[in-house]
């Protein structure tokens, strides 16, 4: 199955998924569900994003944060903001 990458609109969070290639997640509850991870203080209603994804596939879905002062601690995940290093 292919590794997706969705920031939620609400919190800015990145999430890794994998999931088929019809399959759509538009919420952070379904996004959380489908990655294992708590909902937190979030809406669970909140609409989430999905990212271009540099491709690489580990053995476990994850959350991606960066760090980087572009990111804002958001979690760009994929280094697209610049800090990558791509």
């Amino acid at each position: 199955m292919p590794l997706y990458e969705y920031r939620c609109l609400a919190n800015g969070r990145v999430v890794e998924v994998r999931h088929k290639m019809a399959e759509k997640l538009s919420t952070w509850s379904e996004l959380c569900e489908r990655a294992g991870i708590a909902l937190g203080a979030c809406d669970p209603g909140s609409p989430v994003e999905k990212l271009i994804s540099a491709g690489f596939i580990g053995s476990t879905p994850a959350e991606s944060a960066c760090e980087a002062p572009g990111c804002g601690g958001g979690g760009c995940g994929s280094g697209f903001c610049g800090a990558g290093g791509f």
